[in-house]
């Protein structure tokens, strides 16, 4: 409680995230003053902020929750068919891709396990992770997410996805095996609405550094949208591997080549001190065995 109420800067939004009234999230921080006689809340203005008691609690705090989660890790090694849940969540293309299926696995290899999976942006899956409302969360590096030192997470890569261009199945481009990014330089493009994720900005990013800006004309907030515009001749986009479309839209995904074909990293993170827990063990193998052989392969190939 006391670490959300400093990170959200009142104790309304922390209640919020907490799914608890702000009178409770009060009279718990208050008992906790009691009992540490120290004070741990000042105003600052319309909001509060930690005492420098407080700071130096959330520090130590930090160590007591990861030996807590080693804990829990060690007495869920001692329980004789433990059936869950086993709560995983990840962003769009993360959940299609790899959590649906690394729960498939799961079920299939213990049809009495219980998995529960949550889509949602890797911002709100750090604080589900954090509020412990989540077990795995399947993410990729923002500047919204905590810093990769935060000491609450352990963080470990899952893959390193291409990016593919795709276009419509009768354009000059989808004759070939392989395009460098600049071939598609005087394209129309299509790219994810900027306010969705962060896929607009990437694609001006990596064009800029292929050497061009793109000329967007049209933006969606779904990949089959993207496919569709794709299909009917409105432009092209740049896709990562995991992404996905309609079968039946004459849509074809071509290889990028040469230097600096852009990728994105993906991430598996947990509580720190967890990753031992056997059932989050078997979660994050399920996640390694889920890895789409065409995101680790050269689809060119």
């Amino acid at each position: 409680m006391l670490r959300l109420v400093h990170q959200q800067g009142t104790v309304t939004a922390a209640a919020e995230a907490l799914h608890l009234t702000p009178s409770a999230v009060s009279h718990q921080l208050r008992e906790l003053a009691r009992e540490l006689k120290v004070p741990l809340l000042e105003p600052q203005g319309r909001k509060v902020r930690l005492t420098p008691a407080a700071q130096v609690l959330i520090e130590h705090a930090d160590g007591l929750l990861a030996k807590w989660e080693e804990t829990l890790a060690d007495l869920e090694s001692h329980r004789a068919g433990a059936a869950g849940p086993l709560r995983m969540c990840g962003f769009t293309t993360a959940v299609g891709g790899l959590v649906a299926p690394a729960a498939g696995i799961l079920l299939r290899d213990d049809p009495d396990l219980r998995v529960e999976v949550r889509e949602c942006d890797t911002d709100v899956a750090m604080g589900l992770l954090a509020a412990g409302e989540t077990d795995i969360a399947v993410i990729e590096p923002t500047p919204d997410a905590p810093p990769p030192g935060d000491p609450r997470f352990d963080r470990e890569p899952l893959l390193e996805e291409a990016y593919d261009l795709i276009v419509p199945a009768g354009h000059p481009l989808a004759r070939r095996t392989g395009v460098r990014l600049e071939d598609a330089a005087d394209e129309t493009w299509i790219s994810v609405e900027p306010e969705v994720c962060a896929h607009h900005q990437q694609v001006l990013a990596y064009c800029g550094a292929a050497g061009f800006t793109p000329r967007f004309a049209h933006h969606a907030i779904s990949w089959s949208v993207i496919w569709a515009l794709v299909a009917n001749g409105l432009g092209v986009s740049l896709v990562p591997r995991l992404a996905g479309g309609p079968s039946d839209q004459p849509v074809t995904r071509v290889p990028l080549t040469g230097d600096g074909v852009p990728k994105r990293r993906v991430l598996t993170c947990v509580r720190r001190g967890s990753r031992n827990n056997p059932l989050i063990a078997r979660g994050l193998q399920a996640l390694q065995t889920a890895v789409p052989a065409r995101c680790t392969s050269d689809m060119a190939a």
